[in-house]
């Protein structure tokens, strides 16, 4: 086998490996008549590299998906892996190493700390996670370079666009080398240019690091770019398809209406 095809291979059964697997999860609140069934029964596999788009109605289940595969929630029944691991099983310390190394966070309104220089909000969570200060310092101007703030390394959130914001949260949510990204509308708050920008650079990070991207959006541009379009519904998957089999228009999916 030529050097050439194995590498095609290689990259085949990367892209495969399955990173996240859910088996039937259930999230109930409440008891009796008045119990809520956030997710009823919910079973998906995602491969590793692969950029996940989730969507649905609001209460529709997406968040507290979301917290099941964050770790964040646990299920009132069913399995959440992560790389083969049963997130359920983890004690508090675990988990907190498994959200510390193995996911990264990008929320709607950025959540960066306001009092802290876009390298300090970088460094912190590599510090937390066991890095000296000089080595997070070294490794977050890297990361905020990457990222294209290598010019606004010591500014402040409120001396920030929205974009430049944004940003700053992707590389924190990069900063320990996660498999996952789970991105809540990362370009709801953004204008369309800057939403477009924002995109590129998570499907770069996709392409060059493989990284997992799993988004809840209503954004049709980050729809093209999926691989795959998982839609919810009372808790329960809609359905699941892959990016090159749908038709989408402005404003619609294979003429559903957004």
């Amino acid at each position: 086998m030529s050097d050439q095809h194995q590498q095609v291979v290689d990259q085949s059964r990367h892209h495969r490996e399955i990173v996240i697997r859910a088996l039937d999860v259930k999230r109930y609140y409440g008891s009796g008549e008045t119990v809520t069934k956030a997710l009823d029964g919910i079973s998906l596999d995602v491969n590793r590299g692969e950029y996940l788009s989730i969507m649905g109605p609001s209460g529709s289940g997406k968040s507290t998906l979301f917290n099941m595969i964050g770790g964040i929630d646990s299920p009132t029944e069913g399995m959440v892996f992560i790389d083969e691991i049963d997130v359920a099983q983890l004690d508090s310390f675990e988990l907190a190493w498994m959200r510390c190394h193995k996911i990264g966070y990008i929320f709607q309104s950025y959540n960066i700390l306001p009092v802290l220089t876009a390298l300090e909000n970088i460094t912190l969570p590599m510090i937390f996670a066991g890095l000296t200060e000089d080595n997070a310092m070294e490794k977050g101007v890297g990361i905020l370079k990457k990222v294209g703030l290598g010019d606004r390394i010591f500014h402040r959130p409120y001396e920030l666009s929205g974009g430049q914001q944004q940003r700053v949260a992707v590389a924190r949510a990069i900063a320990n080398d996660p498999v996952i990204i789970l991105a809540d509308e990362p370009t709801g708050n953004l204008d369309v240019n800057t939403g477009r920008e924002m995109i590129e650079l998570l499907v770069h990070l996709k392409e060059t690091e493989g990284i997992t991207v799993i988004a809840a959006t209503h954004d049709m541009k980050m729809l093209d770019v999926s691989d795959r379009i998982l839609w919810i519904r009372d808790g329960k998957v809609d359905r699941l398809e892959e990016r090159k089999n749908l038709k989408i228009s402005v404003g619609a999916i294979d003429g559903e209406s957004l």
